[in-house]
């Protein structure tokens, strides 16, 4: 086991819950797979009121986000803000950039205690954007949103999903940020699952240089950066700036806690019908929050115990020397070999100890370990 500075054993950085899988879009990457009409067996608000009550055992200031689908299909969002922000809770909100996200309801919100809205920019371009986003005027409804949640005094992050399709758009992205005033970008690397089981991801050489080159964008760029499902950012940016001799790794301040979490460990996802995942990438259950409280199935579950144990990873991540501030994304290797404690197939590193098989071919290519 490792040293925790913040005790992710005890209450994750971060609690998702998906309030409905609704969504006017189809996005190509959405792991929700959503449909137009909400679920019967949604959590109703009662339920939706006693899961954060549930969520208050975790502590003071517990970050939660709202997500979907979108979770402004359903008409007590704001009632769910502001209840868990009476109960000392960081609420955020992740809306779908569509018609739904009107300044009145952002400014609902707003008063209603909501912390930070986070809107997604897969492109720098309406046309890019829009045909990720399977909507014409998308891009346009969401950076009015940004526009109207800046006149509410709502602090923006700003989500992108990498692959493929997305990856050129980057460097533009980034000047578009600065020019909405966005605080931070929270960027995310493809898992297959949901609709995104048909996009191309990027090769795992590509998916460091990006890291690298986020890393650069943290230093000189005036919102933060974060990703998600690539705890090998800690890696990269702990290797670069070794390399620097800018700072030594236990002195790092570049590159925060936080973009380490992997599921289970530091994260935990809600489902619209109450089952509690690792990750919403993770579509594996430790049980429902209509049986047993969500800090109790957080705590405790066989399932998120393992996933925090880094001693029990395997592969070359079990290996790995970076294991305690990185730990692979257990999703991404959850939907490559079913197994979420296998090594993350995105990640180019091979410790020098380590002579089994990679997770990117078929234990025939030859191997150059990366250097440390």
């Amino acid at each position: 086991m490792r040293p925790r500075q913040f005790d992710t054993s005890d209450r994750p950085f971060v609690l998702i819950w998906e309030l409905t899988q609704a969504c006017a879009l189809a996005c190509d990457h959405c792991r929700a797979d959503a449909k137009p009409n909400r679920h019967p067996d949604e959590l109703s608000t009662a339920e939706g009121k006693a899961l954060l009550e549930q969520a208050a055992e975790f502590g003071e200031g517990q970050l939660i986000v709202l997500s979907g689908g979108d979770p402004l299909v359903r008409e007590d969002v704001t009632e769910l803000v502001a209840y868990g922000d009476d109960l000392g809770h960081r609420m955020t909100i992740t809306p779908s950039g569509t018609h739904s996200l009107t300044a009145d309801r952002i400014e609902d919100l707003a008063d209603a205690g909501l912390k930070r809205m986070a809107v997604s920019l897969d492109g720098a371009a309406p046309e890019s954007h829009d045909a990720f986003r399977g909507e014409e005027g998308s891009f346009a409804e969401t950076i009015r949103a940004v526009e109207d949640a800046r006149e509410a005094g709502l602090p923006v992050q700003v989500n992108t999903t990498i692959c493929r399709q997305t990856v050129g758009e980057l460097p533009a992205i980034r000047d578009l940020l600065e020019d909405i005033g966005a605080v931070m970008w929270s960027v995310f690397f493809l898992v297959p699952v949901g609709r995104g089981r048909v996009l191309e991801p990027i090769d795992p050489d590509e998916a460091d240089a990006v890291m690298a080159w986020l890393d650069e964008v943290s230093d000189t760029s005036p919102f933060g950066v974060k990703t998600t499902e690539a705890p090998h950012y800690r890696r990269v940016s702990l290797q670069r700036r070794t390399a620097a001799a800018d700072s030594p790794p236990e002195r790092n301040e570049g590159v925060s806690r936080r973009t380490g979490i992997v599921a289970g460990d530091g994260f935990a996802f809600v489902s619209h019908t109450g089952e509690v995942f690792p990750s919403g990438f993770l579509p594996e259950s430790a049980g429902n929050v209509r049986d047993r409280p969500v800090h109790e199935l957080y705590r405790d579950s066989d399932l998120f115990t393992s996933l925090r144990d880094r001693d029990r990873l395997k592969g070359k991540c079990g290996a790995c020397p970076y294991r305690s501030v990185c730990g692979g994304s257990r999703s991404r290797a959850f939907a490559h070999t079913g197994d979420p404690l296998e090594s993350d197939p995105l990640c180019p590193f091979v410790p020098e100890e380590y002579d089994g098989p990679l997770p990117w071919d078929d234990g025939t290519t030859a191997r150059t370990p990366a250097d440390d």
